[in-house]
């Protein structure tokens, strides 16, 4: 053993321990960037500064070892003659540069990731390792790559040139390393990682209330991996429970309406028969949810910029909802809401899980009675498994790869842009409508995304100059496809619904930062709806049920959401989330689900947007438990599925 830490200061071991002191000042500086770039968000003090980088100088430290683990092994099994033969230094002085630049090209990819989302790297990192043409798309048209990649070549060739003229490098590749040493010193640097893998978890890190704070104490590189192995987390075992039966009936109770009636006495079975009083209405509906529309951007809620002149028209002329909440942060998640009405799942949304196929959706229901269901996007449908999911819960697929060449007149990385999409969102209603059938479709716009390009002129802020290019943009398409919508024959008898996926950032200061879910809705339908501003906390869980109460359908229903515009005063909630945390919001309280069974609450004013630390209500946390627990256990259990007999699912 002696031997073994000897080695460290004489031996090609001592080439690590330099590597290692790089990695942790690289990863110092990364630090003190991002602190710099949120700094009206952090927490200051000495304590709090103290923490923040003595913990981040732990998890630095453990991931440096995870990070070295194919070099350590080399050093062990190259034998002397060969590590230190002359025509292996050349090798070493450039893997040793490699590594350097990759520690360099870390910092600005986490800088571009933090700038996107306020995080270190987590799950959203992970799945875009899965759509590589999308991100690097996105990068490419969002940032001057190819300069920020040549200009690492300044700081990375400095770091090499100082190491490599050191005593400690050129020492490293003549000094003897007998087998036996290098074997111990090995497994000393081995035993770090193994030693940390089994006993460090990072999920549970808390350096202060403020999350800021908390994502600055940890690694980038370490988050990736740990989101990479915690990113479909099991409700049962992760998260506080309680008896399964005694939580099924709760949910029951709590989704319940007085015009709708249980067909099962066994707490197992949600099935209900809504009935629905007045003649059932054959509106075609146009379901638009918009990409990254935060309530903040709009005029309507407060907004002085001018952003949405066309959304906040269709606001003041329809049934605006201005107390929704979305459900993730993620498109995924808004659209899971959207179509199941569920909660929130813990880990991945159920658009990307597997056997997502037959479950009880929105487009089956109108697809059952008749109408061309049609899922409508602007870009490849691959991405997030959207084109699968919806292809097997009801809809038709019509994505980028259907559209002409004439039809895709501006286009980036993420789609076409959204006048070319609403183009076609006409041309397939009209097809429809030509058919004899109503009409069902589901269209998600890309445009308000970054790199915020689209098509020049059309609007008074020039192209990737940031979100408020991408709002106004959108918003102008909404309006020219509307002014096309007014002159087809369909248009009196058609439901508009816009809604947004979610926010356009999620970033805040507590885990769940509410204000960072607050999205519009809007169901605009001149001859069928009377204008009306509806102020209830609500869901985009209950976007369904409320659409479908408007038509005065029955229906069998296994959704968890509610009519809004029926819902009582004391039924008023939402669902906010994380693929990690779980928030369940009523009154003005917030109780979150934490992985390994913690949990937080807080009371909100939605005035001020302050949100603060309070006592944990038990109510409301067994009715958050009811809710996610048993929402879990059912789709876990295949009780969310349509009802047998009925899946004809779809070839």
């Amino acid at each position: 053993m002696r031997h073994g830490v000897r080695s460290l200061f004489i031996d090609r071991f001592s080439l690590l321990g330099l590597f290692i002191g790089i990695f942790l000042g690289v990863n110092a500086v990364t630090r003190t960037i991002l602190m710099t770039l949120s700094a009206s968000q952090v927490d200051f003090g000495l304590i709090q500064l103290g923490t923040i980088y003595g913990v981040g100088l732990v998890f630095d430290g453990i991931t440096a070892f995870y990070f070295i683990i194919p070099v350590v092994l080399y050093f062990v099994f190259v034998p002397d003659r060969v590590f230190r033969h002359r025509f292996h230094r050349p090798v070493v002085h450039l893997f040793f540069f490699v590594g350097v630049y990759i520690l360099c090209y870390g910092v600005v990819a986490e800088w571009l990731f933090w700038d996107e989302f306020g995080k270190r790297f987590n799950f959203i990192a992970v799945d875009y390792l899965v759509y590589t043409t999308e991100v690097i798309g996105n990068i490419m048209e969002s940032y001057p790559v190819y300069p920020m990649l040549a200009g690492l070549l300044v700081p990375s060739g400095l770091i090499y040139f100082v190491c490599a003229r050191s005593r400690v490098f050129k020492g490293a590749l003549a000094a003897p390393c007998p087998f036996r040493q290098r074997a111990a010193t090995g497994f000393m640097c081995l035993m770090v990682p193994v030693v940390c893998f089994a006993g460090v978890d990072s999920s549970r890190l808390r350096v202060s209330e403020n999350v800021f704070n908390n994502e600055l104490a940890k690694n980038g590189v370490y988050e990736l991996f740990a989101a990479f192995r915690n990113n479909d987390l099991d409700y049962a075992s992760f998260y506080e429970q309680r008896d399964t039966t005694e939580m099924l009936v709760r949910l029951r109770k709590l989704v319940a309406t007085d015009n709708a009636e249980y067909l099962s006495q066994s707490p197992e079975d949600i099935t209900r028969r809504v009935v629905n009083p007045g003649d059932e209405k054959r509106l075609n509906i146009m379901l638009v949810t918009i990409e990254s529309m935060s309530a903040e951007y709009m005029g309507i809620f407060g907004n002085r910029a001018g952003l949405t002149p066309n959304l906040d028209r269709l606001a003041r002329g329809g049934l605006f909802f201005d107390n929704l909440y979305a459900t993730g942060t993620r498109s995924v998640r808004g659209l899971e809401a959207l179509t199941l009405s569920t909660v929130p799942t813990a880990g991945r949304s159920i658009v990307k899980r597997p056997g997502n196929e037959g479950m009880f959706s929105l487009g089956y229901l109108f697809k059952e009675r008749g109408y061309d269901t049609k899922w409508v996007y602007g870009g490849y449908g691959y991405f997030d498994n959207m084109n699968y999911y919806y292809a097997h819960n009801g809809f038709s697929v019509v994505d980028r790869t259907d559209m002409s060449k004439e039809e895709k007149t501006f286009a980036n990385v993420w789609g076409v842009c959204d006048g070319d999409l609403f183009n076609r969102s006409l041309k397939e209603a009209d097809a429809s409508y030509a058919a004899g059938k109503p009409f069902m479709n589901f269209v998600f716009t890309t445009s308000n995304h970054r790199p915020y390009t689209y098509p020049e002129g059309k609007i008074d802020i020039p192209v990737k100059t940031g979100r408020e290019g991408g709002v106004k943009y959108t918003d102008y398409a909404v309006g020219e496809f509307m002014k096309a919508a007014r002159t087809k024959a369909w248009f009196d008898d058609t439901l508009f619904v816009f809604v947004a996926d979610h926010c356009g950032s999620s970033a805040g200061k507590t885990s769940l930062p509410l204000r960072k879910y607050e999205i519009p809705l809007i169901l605009y339908s001149p001859k069928t709806i009377e204008p009306d501003r509806v102020s209830k906390l609500c869901s985009q869980i209950d976007v369904a049920p409320t659409l479908l109460a408007l038509l005065n359908w029955d229906y069998d229903s296994k959704f968890l959401g509610k009519d809004i515009l029926a819902m009582k005063p004391d039924e008023e909630r939402a669902f906010v989330g994380t693929y990690q945390k779980l928030g369940y919001y009523k009154g003005d309280r917030l109780t979150v689900l934490l992985p390994k069974g913690g949990t937080e609450a807080y009371v909100y004013d939605r005035v001020t947007k302050q949100q603060v630390r309070a006592a944990i209500d038990d109510s409301d946390l067994t009715d958050a438990i009811g809710f996610y627990q048993s929402a879990s256990w059912l789709y876990k259990n295949g009780l969310t599925r349509r009802t047998t007999g009925e899946q004809g699912w779809d070839s």
